[in-house]
C-alpha cells in the first residue's frame, strides 16, 4: 500500500537529475517507483543486486535503473549509471509523499512559548510544545505531540515526526530527520553508590547533532554528564538504538537497529555497526571500522577493517557440544603448552 503523491516525471528529467545515460523514449512519463517484479507500465524499477537479475527480462516497468553491464538484457527503456542503488535512493525522493508538505503554520492546539524563536515557513502540529528560548530554523516541521525543550536549537529544513521529545539545551543541525518516539537529551545513566543506595549524578551537558543526521523511531541519545554527547554530520541511526552520555560518533557513520553504546566511547568517521552490536564504555574505534551484527566490543579498535564476535546459529545438539568444549578450552590450552614444552626439551 502506498500514498497517492501525484508526482510525474519524464525519463529525460530523471536521467538529467541522476546524470544517467538513457536508452529509450525520453518523453515517456513515470508516476511511481517499484521493484522489477511489481512494476507496471507507469513505474520506474531498479536493478542493484545480481540476485534479482532473473526478474529483469519479464519486468513491465517503463524503465529500469541499472549498471551498464546489464543494459543489453533490459527489455524496456534503461537508465544506466555506475551505482544504480544510489540512483534508486535519489529517485525515491521524487516520489516520497512526505516531500509534498502541508502549508506552514502553527496548529491552534500547539503551545509555543512567547520567548521561542521561529524561522520562516515553520510548521507546528497539533498538541506540540515549544518551550522557552527554543529556536527553530526556516522550514522546520514539528509533528503532532512533539516536545522541544527550553533553549534547544533546531536547524533549517529539519523534521520531527510525531511524538518526538527533544530535551532542553540540545543543538540539532540542518536537515535532521527524527522519527516518532525518539528521545534526544534525556539524562545519562549516572549514579554513585554509597554502599547501601544510589545517588543521582546531575547530567549537566547537552547533545549536539550535526547536519543531515537521521535518528530512527524509539532511539535514545543521552545528554552528557559534563561535556556534550556529540553526533557528527551525516550520521544515520536506526530504530531502538541506545547512545549513552558523552559518546562521540564521527561523520558519515551508520548504526543499525538495537545497537547499544556505553558512556564516553568514541566512534570514528565512516564506521558501520551492525544490528545488536554492543560497545563497552570508554573505548575508541578508529575511522573505517565495521562491526558485524550481534558482536560485543570490549576493547578499543585502532586499525580499520571488519570485526566480529560470537557464533552464528547452529543445530542445538551441535551447539551443546560446542558449549561443553568451550569450557574445556583453558585446560586444553594448558595441556598443549605442556606437550610443546616437553617436545622442545627432547
Amino acid at each position: 500500500m502506498s500514498y497517492a503523491h501525484n508526482a510525474a516525471y519524464t525519463l529525460d528529467e530523471i536521467a538529467q537529475r541522476l546524470g544517467a545515460t538513457l536508452v529509450g523514449d525520453g518523453s515517456r512519463r513515470v508516476t511511481g517507483l517499484a521493484t522489477l517484479s511489481d512494476a507496471g507500465p507507469e513505474d520506474i524499477a531498479f536493478l542493484a543486486n545480481r540476485a534479482y537479475l532473473r526478474y529483469l527480462t519479464d519486468t513491465r516497468a517503463a524503465a529500469v535503473l541499472l549498471h551498464p553491464s546489464h543494459a543489453d538484457a533490459c527489455p524496456t527503456a534503461s537508465l544506466t549509471l555506475d551505482n544504480p542503488y544510489l540512483g534508486y535512493a535519489l529517485v525515491s525522493g521524487l516520489f516520497d509523499p512526505l516531500a509534498a508538505r502541508d502549508e506552514p503554520g502553527i496548529d491552534a492546539s500547539a503551545s509555543v512559548s512567547d520567548t521561542a524563536s521561529l524561522g520562516q515557513d515553520v510548521q507546528i502540529g497539533p498538541n506540540a510544545v515549544i518551550e522557552a528560548g527554543a529556536r527553530l530554523g526556516d522550514r522546520v516541521i514539528v509533528g503532532a505531540g512533539c516536545v522541544v525543550g527550553a533553549d534547544t536549537q533546531i536547524g533549517d529544513d529539519s523534521r520531527l515526526h510525531a511524538n518526538v521529545t527533544v530535551y532542553h539545551g540540545v543543538m540539532i543541525g540542518k536537515r535532521a530527520i527524527l522519527h516518532s518516539g525518539c528521545v534526544i537529551g534525556a539524562d545519562g545513566f549516572g549514579f554513585a553508590h554509597d554502599g547501601s543506595r544510589w545517588h543521582k549524578i546531575a547530567q549537566l551537558g547537552g547533545v549536539v547533532l550535526g547536519d543531515d543526521v537521521e535518528v530512527g523511531s524509539c532511539s535514545s541519545i543521552d545528554r552528557g554528564a559534563l561535556g556534550d554527547t556529540l553526533i557528527g554530520d551525516d550520521v544515520k541511526i536506526d530504530s531502538q538504538v541506545q547512545i549513552a552520555h558523552n559518546v562521540q560518533i564521527g561523520d558519515h557513520s551508520a548504526l543499525a537497529g538495537c545497537v547499544g553504546i556505553a558512556g564516553s566511547t568514541k566512534v570514528g568517521r565512516h564506521c558501520m555497526l551492525g544490528g545488536g552490536v554492543g560497545l563497552s564504555g570508554h573505548l575508541t574505534l578508529c575511522d573505517g571500522v565495521q562491526v558485524t551484527g550481534m558482536s560485543l566490543v570490549t576493547n578499543s579498535i585502532h586499525e580499520p577493517g571488519v570485526y566480529s564476535s560470537g557464533t552464528g546459529a547452529m543445530n542445538n545438539a551441535q551447539w551443546r557440544k560446542n558449549a561443553v568444549r568451550f569450557k574445556q578450552l583453558d585446560d586444553i590450552a594448558k595441556r598443549l603448552a605442556r606437550l610443546e614444552k616437553e617436545q622442545r626439551s627432547r
